[in-house]
């Protein structure tokens, strides 16, 4: 018989998804010996029978592996046959050196929430029921390989039926790390305010109750604590909004069923397909022309973040009471996450009147993760739960550490050809945040045994991410904000050749120590020219001018109105519109105090955002923009006038439309009108733009990247025009556009940048 044994590795995500009880069954059912075990590099496979059957084994393994499994790479090797007795799983061995892959944290999934909604299940009821296809994996893992005792179940020991599916290799839950039932495993428990806990027989039940009857809870979930209202009742949320300080940022909302969201929302087909799948992230939906959810939990918009129940506890959360529950993330004033049981008593006390708490310990805190469809294609705006830590492949990268931006944090680590993109962890402007920030940061360079050997970071001197870079005693490579933008487009979108890079944002550092954020670049992916940009325009009181979008909206009209002017005609105009507190912003103006020059399309949309009338103060990141996007209407095609002067490169002069805008508002047109005809204006001026640079270049594909392209009236319409007009466009789907992926661009910039020295030194 023509027998032979091969050894076979492989990796990717495969551990704790069913992998190696997949491959035990089908070993055994195709009479195959050997065994298989978990380690550091992926899973190991020795195997030996008839060259026939281990033919089909390797055929199945690479067309049929579970549902969760991804295979990077699978090394097939011959060996000499030592005629095995049967086929065994092996315990787990680590090879430090060797990089293991972890499967993010997903939904529970339809056979598990049978088991409990069904009367006659063991595990009915019961709130933290998994299997290898669902459950937590990235928030419980404390240190690999993926073994219950390094993860934090490992002070829960498994009751007799628990242990018997564990050590089943024909069960689903065989190998569940998370597996338990009421027997064993963790426990919910009611706390009131205070933190006492409460003698409830039924924690669910009693949540269903109190939060029908407008109560505000803690609720403890996979990555963290929510906070939790009920979403059809106004006076509830009005109460969350007033108790966490949070007057206008949208609230997301967790619907009990696809049928439900579909009532209030427009759903296209790839949109129920997200929310509806194994990660549940959050998605941005158009509301329904007949919603009538509480103004209030998305005030001022046409849309509303929802998901679908990602846990036991949200399933059975959701009852004929509860249909609808505002679920946002439990932090205050832009902390991290609560997701410890001590802290959250401690920070949310005055904000809940009760927690539903659990003693499954979180190790790594993740938010939920953010989505939006836009021309039925994804674009993530916030990448956590569901997604990381999945890597994106590299070619050639070396081990380096990007520290990522200081606003929508990630960092980014690069090892055996793979990116490992952070969790989103904030923005770093305190030291709650930073601590959160550099703990991840070693909890990434213990899982996946990293050790930088360089570190890329932001050229901003003032971010607390360029801070930490500068603690290491390692090379050291800066990296400009946009082009770190635009390059990880272009990894995203396999782009190796010089593109002409349209990156809109609030700041960014740049080369001349001023604040860009209106760019258009030719780069690739070692370097960058910057070609055009908005004309600088001073931003009085610095930082306070992107909280107060007034300060903008003075800053644009005293440049445009001196040119024309005397300066007591100035001064009278923007006391008659801004009254006596334009008096002190002038002075602040003439004398330069404060004043850093922007380029930023961010600041420009607070200008206009403020002259529509809008908003004087923004009380989260980006309001002002995000509610001018909000009244505007695709269908109006009407635009105002721009000037584009021709310098060393293009400089954009935006005065024009500040004056028609003016001019617009005294006449009595719309708000609507007048926003729709602005962002009509930076689609206009944005083709305008590129058409010059491809005159100039000969370059035909652009890269559109920055926090602005969130933006669906922008995105939409930028890009149409420009493939209207013959262009190759190229778009976000799998990294954010803002600030969430700068750090892929620092590792590609860096790793590039690295490469080319080599290359230059060799020479």
């Amino acid at each position: 018989m023509d027998k032979k044994r091969i050894f076979i590795v492989v990796e990717g995500i495969v551990q704790g998804v069913g992998f190696r009880p997949f491959v035990y069954n089908l070993a055994k059912g195709l009479g195959l010996k050997g065994w298989v075990n978990n380690n550091s590099e992926g899973v190991y496979i020795d195997i030996e029978g008839l060259k026939n059957d281990i033919d089909t084994f390797l055929k199945c393994l690479e067309n049929n592996s579970p549902p969760l499994a991804r295979i990077e790479k699978t090394t097939v090797k011959d060996r000499q046959i030592l005629n095995y007795y049967d086929f065994e799983i092996r315990e787990s061995k680590q090879n430090l050196d060797k990089i293991t892959f972890i499967s993010p944290d997903i939904a529970t999934c339809s056979e598990c929430e049978e088991d409990i909604l069904n009367l006659n299940n063991r595990r009915k009821g019961y709130a933290f029921t998994n299997c290898t296809n669902c459950g937590p994996r990235f928030s419980i893992i404390k240190e690999l390989p993926y073994d219950r005792e390094k993860t934090t179940m490992s002070e829960f020991e498994m009751c007799k039926q628990c242990n018997s599916e564990y050590l089943d290799p024909t069960n689903r839950r065989f190998h569940a790390q998370p597996n338990a039932c009421r027997e064993c495993g963790p426990e919910l428990w009611i706390e009131n305010f205070k933190g006492d806990k409460l003698e409830i027989e039924d924690p669910i039940s009693f949540a269903q109750d109190m939060l029908s009857k407008g109560k505000i809870f803690a609720i403890k979930g996979i990555g963290g604590f929510h906070l939790a209202s009920d979403g059809l009742n106004e006076t509830a949320v009005s109460n969350l909004r007033k108790r966490k300080r949070r007057q206008f940022k949208p609230f997301a909302v967790m619907m009990n069923d696809i049928e439900t969201v579909k009532k209030y929302c427009i759903v296209s087909k790839l949109e129920e397909k997200i929310l509806t799948g194994i990660k549940k992230p959050i998605v941005i939906l158009g509301q329904k022309k007949n919603y009538d959810l509480p103004q209030n939990i998305a005030p001022n918009q046409r849309t509303i973040g929802v998901m679908l129940p990602y846990t036991p506890i949200h399933i059975l959360l959701f009852s004929k009471k509860i249909k609808v529950l505002v679920m946002t993330s439990a932090n205050i004033n832009g902390l991290p996450i609560e997701y410890k049981n001590d802290s959250a008593r401690d920070g949310l006390s005055d904000i809940v009147d009760y927690f539903l708490m659990h003693n499954r310990e979180i190790h790594v805190p993740v938010d939920d993760s953010v989505l939006k469809v836009i021309d039925e294609e994804q674009t993530i705006i916030r990448r956590a739960r569901g997604f990381v830590p999945e890597p994106f492949k590299a070619t050639n990268i070396r081990n380096i550490l990007a520290c990522g931006p200081n606003m929508k944090n990630t960092f980014c680590i690069g090892k055996e050809g793979f990116l490992f993109l952070s969790q989103y962890n904030g923005n770093l402007e305190n030291l709650e945040t930073y601590d959160h920030y550099k703990k991840n940061i070693e909890h990434f360079k213990k899982i996946f045994s990293f050790s930088p050997k360089f570190i890329a970071y932001d050229m901003h001197p003032g971010y607390m991410s360029t801070k930490y870079a500068l603690t290491y005693n390692l090379p050291k490579i800066a990296v400009q904000h946009h082009h770190a933008h635009i390059v990880s487009n272009m990894f995203e979108n396999n782009l190796d050749e010089k593109v002409i890079g349209v990156c809109f944002d609030g700041t960014g550092y740049g080369t001349d120590s001023k604040i860009w954020g209106g760019e258009f670049m030719i780069c690739d992916r070692l370097e960058f020219k910057r070609v055009a940009h908005l004309d600088y325009i001073k931003m009085p009181g610095g930082e306070k001018a992107i909280k107060e979008p007034w300060r903008m909206a003075v800053s644009y009209l005293y440049k445009y109105l001196s040119e024309e002017k005397s300066k007591k005609e100035v001064k009278d105009i923007l006391i008659k519109l801004y009254g006596n507190k334009a008096i002190n912003l002038i002075s602040i103006l003439n004398s330069n105090i404060n004043c850093i020059e922007t380029s930023s399309m961010g600041r420009l949309f607070d200008a206009m955002s403020n002259i529509i009338g809008i908003t004087d103060k923004v009380t989260y990141e980006g309001q002002a923009s995000i509610e001018l996007e909000a009244i505007s209407e695709i269908s109006i095609e009407e635009s105002y006038n721009y000037k584009v002067i021709k310098q060393d490169m293009y400089i954009i002069e935006p005065y024009e439309i500040i004056s028609q805008a003016i001019k617009d508002k005294i006449e009595g047109v719309s708000a609507k009108m007048i926003a729709s005809k602005f962002q009509n204006t930076v689609v206009n001026l944005t083709v305008n733009i590129c058409a010059h640079i491809r005159e100039d270049s000969g370059i035909n594909e652009v890269v559109l990247s920055g926090g602005v392209f969130q933006n669906s009236f922008l995105l939409k319409k930028i890009g149409r025009d420009l493939k209207n007009n013959s262009f190759k466009v190229n778009t976000h789907k799998y990294l954010p556009t803002n600030d969430g992926g700068v750090a892929i661009g620092q590792i590609i910039i860096a790793n590039e940048i690295i490469k080319n020295k080599l290359k230059n030194s060799n020479n």
